[in-house]
């Protein structure tokens, strides 16, 4: 079962609000609740009111379905803090100008679900397939044979060189 509750038009700030909302997301419900009380912020409220009326909204649906409801067995599913509207204000500045104050709101979502145990695993995995079926070692040898033939048919020029070159690679000139 799952609820939800939105408070719009909250006298803060976005991004301050976040700051508190990121504490509660994913988590249970009275785990949820313990952080907001015992925070300083004041976006702790703001959020607290949410989320109880997300409960309340949970208790609502499981009333009208005509089932079980754990209040305790809920956790916070989504919880995001949008931006509302902005009040724009004016104060006077030197010189007889006027300068903005911009009076920032927000929008603040909270779903919350009930909490599921977690699935048990499926059966174990299949064991590796046997040794005999795995390619042969020695085929990976034969391909580095032809490699080496062509390194004794270099004359010592080109031994030198490649040697040169491979010095410099490790130096990083």
């Amino acid at each position: 079962m799952e609820a939800r509750a939105i408070q719009r038009t909250v006298r803060q700030s976005a991004r301050k609000m976040r700051l508190v909302v990121d504490l509660i997301r994913g988590r249970a419900v009275p785990e949820a609740y313990a952080i907001l009380r015992y925070s300083k912020k004041l976006a702790a409220k703001h959020i607290h009111k949410v989320l109880k009326s997300a409960v309340a909204n949970a208790q609502q649906a499981a009333q009208r379905q005509n089932a079980a409801f754990d209040a305790d067995g809920l956790r916070v599913k989504y919880a995001v803090v949008n931006e509302g509207p902005t009040l724009k204000r004016f104060t006077s500045a030197a010189l007889g100008r006027a300068t903005p104050i911009l009076k920032r709101t927000s929008h603040v979502e909270i779903h919350v679900e009930a909490a599921t145990p977690a699935p048990k695993p499926a059966a174990a995995p299949a064991p590796p397939p046997a040794p005999e079926a795995r390619p042969a070692p020695k085929a990976k040898a034969k391909a580095k044979e032809p490699a080496k033939a062509a390194a004794k048919g270099a004359t010592k020029q080109a031994k030198k060189a490649a040697k040169a070159g491979a010095t410099r690679r490790k130096e990083g000139k």
